[in-house]
């Protein structure tokens, strides 16, 4: 049974686990972020208008969109860790590929491709550490991972600081650094075993067996016995849809919260907040990469403070009082760009990512344990397709408000959509289930 793995005590298989993840996870977040830092000079040589322009942002969602949902579907048939290793190659290829694109279509062709990656990269991350790891350490373990998305966003700054901003060389070397995320995805399959938890349901229990022997030292003379049987009686979609209903809308609504409010929070204060050009309180485009430096070390210690916060608080007040607290550092961006003072500014953008990280650090535990192992991926992708939705309608709205209202008026709108995942929470811990220390193969009975 299963109970070896969350009786276990923290091995350094658990961390050799978790730090694999992790590292994967954080060379995700550059590819992520470090379009914001180059897009400037992406304009330059294409020829870029801003609607050319912004739709570079829009395939991207687009792709996450579509990778999430398709890998994490193969996730679900072939596996946590073919998956994890082959979307990491495929996107690190496919972002070399972009620095060298000719032309614009080009770039967007090989931009959708890398995105593809990435969002197979969401599925397949957060359903394979929630299925390693002892329940009473799951959500640390899990927020701990996540957050090396900040870590990522540390390493686009200080990469576009040196390249772009020290050195004087074009975005193309910025995206060379996929052949480092290459070569990290040949040598992480040798450090990450195939979930146990996956494995038994396929029914290869004695591969199981050995992978739990393996992670917690534990032999068991009667092998791994499945404790819940993986239905296939219907489509991965329709199971979903018909048996974890309310999970599914959950995971879904959390998602386009945070994806509709974390980029679009970044994309205000770029455009219209830092802008040298736009921006109601400009910043230089030399040290704009250290704004986001420093805005990204608030997310950090935001996505280390919600990680603790998981197992020793519980699922349900974390999301809902950290999804309030990132509506409410919307407003306070507001009030700090009528200042028009700049390092005001800088410090309300650091506290709004601080608790923006807060919000979607503490949703991917949450609503991807949920979901059973056989459905655990395609739950999670399908609710980061929803998400990405929710991404592309905040750039267009943010535009919208920002160019016809006001700044202001900008970060209401933000706010609303962060409250958007805090009401889901005051549903879910009013109605739904706790999942703190409670077995992942419990949480499937419940």
């Amino acid at each position: 049974m299963s109970h070896r793995l969350d009786a276990a005590a923290w091995s350094s298989m658990h961390t050799r686990i978790a730090l694999a993840l992790g590292i994967g996870w954080m060379l995700d977040a550059f590819e992520v972020q470090i379009i914001g830092s180059v897009i400037p000079g992406i304009q330059e040589e294409f020829g870029l208008n801003g609607q050319q322009a912004v739709f570079v942002n829009v395939i991207w969602f687009v792709g996450i969109g579509v990778g999430a949902l398709a890998f994490g579907r193969l996730a679900d048939l072939v596996g946590r860790r073919r998956l994890f290793v082959g979307t990491l190659v495929l996107y690190s290829i496919a972002a070399v590929c972009t620095s060298a694109a000719p032309t614009y279509e080009v770039f967007i062709l090989f931009r959708f491709i890398t995105a593809l990656g990435v969002g197979g990269e969401y599925s397949a991350i957060t359903s394979a550490i929630s299925e390693f790891t002892p329940k009473r350490n799951r959500g640390l373990s899990n927020g701990l991972v996540m957050s090396f998305w900040a870590v990522g966003g540390i390493l686009a700054s200080l990469v576009s600081i040196v390249i772009i901003s020290t050195f004087g060389l074009t975005w193309r070397y910025t995206l060379l650094f996929g052949v480092v995320s290459a070569a990290y995805g040949l040598f992480a399959r040798r450090l990450i075993p195939e979930s146990p938890r996956w494995l038994a349901s396929r029914g290869r229990l004695d591969e199981a067996d050995r992978v739990v022997e393996q992670i917690t030292g534990v032999h068991s003379p009667t092998g791994y016995n499945l404790g819940v049987s993986a239905s296939a009686s219907a489509g991965p979609f329709r199971q979903l849809w018909t048996n974890y209903r309310g999970r599914l809308f959950f995971g879904m609504s959390l998602d386009f919260s945070e994806a509709a409010g974390y980029y679009g929070l970044f994309t205000a204060m770029s455009i219209f907040v830092f802008s040298s050009a736009t921006g109601a309180v400009p910043i230089s485009n030399q040290a704009l990469p250290w704004v986001y430096l420093v805005a990204n070390v608030g997310a950090l210690a935001g996505g280390v403070t919600v990680a603790f916060a998981l197992d020793r608080v519980g699922r349900r007040p974390t999301v809902t009082f950290s999804y309030t607290a990132a509506a409410l550092s919307m407003l306070l961006c507001s009030l700090a760009a009528s200042t028009g003072s700049p390092g005001i500014v800088v410090v309300a953008f650091t506290i709004a990512a601080f608790f923006a990280t807060c919000a979607w650090v503490s949703a991917y535990p949450t609503f991807s344990e949920l979901f059973p192992t056989h459905l655990r991926a395609t739950g999670i992708g399908a609710s980061v397709g929803v998400g990405r939705v929710g991404a592309i309608i905040g750039q267009v709205l943010l535009a919208e408000v920002a160019l016809s209202f006001s700044i202001g008026a900008m970060f209401v709108l933000l706010a609303a959509f962060w409250l958007i995942g805090a009401v889901a929470g005051g549903i879910w811990w009013r109605y739904g289930v706790e999942a703190r220390d409670v077995s992942l193969e419990e949480l499937t009975r419940t």
